[in-house]
């Protein structure tokens, strides 16, 4: 048996805001785990707490944030050597110096907001190497151009000189990949990278990004709210709501055999061309306002098959399996057996006639 090495562990992670309506409880205790040359997505609602996440990987977090408790490890095996980071203890210049561009690195989804419009693209993606590395502008330069190449982007030598706003939105995001890629991270965190293209020009970033992290054996996490997206990439998900992780697994764990009603929501909301039903499904209600105490189950007011003590106890995460774990009251083994929604039991076996030869699900690769 392979024996997995660990990247990145996250634990009882919380964090609140200081803000002129008061202080907002954005993460409420999320656990996470990374491995290395594995792919993570974490998925959720719109301020569910993803970003925020990441951002407190990276140690990137905006002033008027406040980390109440938890630890963030980082593990580096650069050059073959074992690192450990305890993010959370160190200087934002220990951070500058030893963490952000080089060991992990970040794509942001607008790229424009990424990049220097006053900066060559040239320019932009030395400067790391320059400032990490310490290497000549020459050797900065061939590096940039092969950087160039690697993300699929033709007439590299032009493409250096060329500024921001002279490049389609496609190539401005391949840019940002390979500024990302510059001093060869083992982490890389992918912030809602395709939100800002077409669909075409999606399914090439996702490739592209899939393709380099099998090349250099780099982890990555994605940070999406599109089920179509995780599809394609990951191989673990973990589900996030109201800044706690609610249900996490295998790709197949959450896409097959989903337990929190909140997953079977966000499955049940998505795009399904094989159904007679006209109307897209939604979840009922509103995410609660996190600058309140949140008493039970944060998903309590919007799920249907809420039970009495959701609105009093906080469940916590019950074991599905070895690789699937889910926080809902649902699992415990005094409550009423309820079986998820029929018109997504529908859609997941339809979705397991189509596996192919392989085992691998085609039908999750379609949007």
């Amino acid at each position: 048996m392979i024996k997995r090495e660990k990247v990145l562990s996250v634990r009882d992670l919380s964090i609140s805001f200081k803000t002129s309506a008061g202080e907002v409880n954005a993460i409420r205790g999320v656990e996470l785990e990374l491995y290395k040359g594995e792919t993570i997505a974490i998925v959720g609602e719109s301020g569910s707490g993803k970003s925020v996440t990441m951002k407190a990987v990276m140690g990137i977090l905006n002033s008027n944030s406040k980390v109440n408790s938890g630890t963030i490890n980082f593990t580096s095996y650069k050059n073959n050597e074992k690192h450990e980071f305890d993010i959370l203890k160190l200087s934002k210049k220990e951070l500058r110096k030893t963490i952000n561009g080089k060991r992990i690195a970040m794509i942001f989804q607008d790229p424009m907001t990424s990049l220097n419009p006053t900066m060559t693209i040239g320019a932009q993606i030395m400067e790391g190497m320059i400032w990490h590395y310490k290497i000549s502008k020459k050797e900065a330069y061939e590096k940039a151009m092969e950087l160039l190449n690697l993300v699929g982007i033709n007439e590299a030598e032009k493409r250096m000189k060329n500024y921001p706003h002279q490049l389609s939105g496609g190539m401005r995001q391949r840019v940002v990949i390979a500024i990302a890629l510059a001093c060869n991270p083992e982490l890389l965190i992918c912030d809602e990278p395709t939100t800002a293209l077409d669909v075409t020009i999606q399914a090439k970033i996702l490739e592209l990004i899939k393709d380099i992290q099998k090349k250099f054996g780099i982890s990555v996490i994605y940070i999406t709210h599109d089920l179509g997206v995780v599809a394609k990439v990951a191989d673990y998900v973990a589900v996030i709501y109201a800044g706690k992780i609610v249900e996490k697994g295998t790709i197949n764990d959450i896409f097959y055999d989903p337990k929190h009603p909140y997953t079977w929501g966000l499955l049940s909301a998505m795009p399904d061309l094989d159904t007679n039903d006209d109307k897209l499904y939604t979840i009922p209600g509103s995410p609660p306002n996190l600058l309140n105490k949140i008493e039970g189950d944060a998903f309590a007011c919007r799920n249907i098959y809420a039970l009495n003590i959701d609105k009093r106890i906080e469940p916590p995460m019950f074991k599905v399996s070895n690789t699937h774990y889910a926080a809902t009251w649902l699992l415990h083994e005094n409550a009423p057996k309820i079986e998820m929604p029929i018109e997504l039991r529908n859609r997941i076996d339809r979705m397991l006639k189509e596996v192919d030869e392989d085992g691998k699900q085609t039908a999750l690769t379609i949007n």
